[in-house]
């Protein structure tokens, strides 16, 4: 009750729609800025971020002149210091923005609902225990990467993909990049995921596939080269232990709008490259 009576209920009277749609705003961009960065390094990071704004307050408050003066220099420069270390984030929201199905209506992308190719590819790689790491390329562009590898721009094909991850091949590391019907480019680098949510039983493929994802709407396929295993990585997290009948499900279902939220085994058994 004391709360209650001290709490300025006579500033709710200057309320009106614009103040309410302002503070609405605000709101769900904290609350975005704020998903976007749980479960990352840039979470920590944040805190460290609140304690010196607090601490630059307290030096204020409590007429630290030195130190305020010496905080105040320092902000310009650690706001590019926050732009640096927030990058990957800030790449990935804008990315996020761009895949906004508003947007859509303005570009076709070129994507293929047919993966019979690459499902056959799998299911050999899979029984031979060939390594292999397979990009579809979707709304996101992928140059970066293929810009990476060795260009092909050849058409999509079964005895294409044997070749290229072939042991013993040139192009056997590193991951071949498809778009739509095409297959881009072999041996391309893509980026490690940092998530520390992630297993240290997943191996270097499996964490490229997941950091492609994590960068860019993309779905990438992995094969385990010690023990055969399918995954499928997708919005940066990845499902293990799939059959080739299976894959073929997800792939469909992914490619037909319906993205399903892909699933990171607590404890999944150990995968090495």
């Amino acid at each position: 009750m004391l709360l209650a009576a001290e709490f300025p209920w006579h500033s709710l009277s200057r309320l009106d729609v614009r103040s309410a749609l302002d503070i609405l705003i605000i709101a769900i961009i904290i609350y975005y800025v704020l998903l976007l960065l749980r479960g990352t390094r840039a979470a920590q990071m944040m805190v460290a971020v609140i304690l010196i704004v607090v601490f630059f307050y307290g030096a204020r408050w409590a007429r630290l002149e030195m130190v305020e003066w010496l905080l105040t220099t320092l902000l310009p420069y650690f706001a590019i210091a926050l732009i640096v270390l927030f990058q990957p984030e800030i790449r990935r929201a804008l990315a996020r923005a761009g895949r906004n199905p508003l947007w859509r209506r303005f570009y076709a992308p070129d994507l293929t609902e047919s993966h019979d190719d690459v499902l056959l590819a799998v299911r050999h790689f899979s029984q031979s225990k060939i390594g292999a790491l397979i990009v579809f390329e979707r709304e996101v562009g992928l140059k970066t990467y293929i810009e990476s590898g060795v260009p092909l721009d050849a058409a999509l094909s079964y005895d294409l993909l044997v070749s290229i991850f072939r042991p013993g091949s040139p192009l056997h590391d590193g991951a071949a990049i498809l778009q739509g019907n095409r297959i881009a480019a072999a041996a391309c680098f893509l980026p490690l995921s940092l998530n520390p949510m992630i297993t240290t039983q997943l191996g270097t493929r499996h964490r490229a596939a997941i950091g492609v994802t994590e960068e860019s709407d993309a779905v990438a396929v992995v094969v385990s080269e010690q023990t055969g295993e399918v995954a499928l990585a997708s919005a940066g997290a990845i499902e293990l232990h799939l059959t080739p009948e299976l894959l073929a499900e997800r792939l469909a279902a992914l490619f037909a709008g319906d993205r399903p939220r892909a699933v990171l085994p607590a404890r999944p058994q150990t995968v090495r490259e």
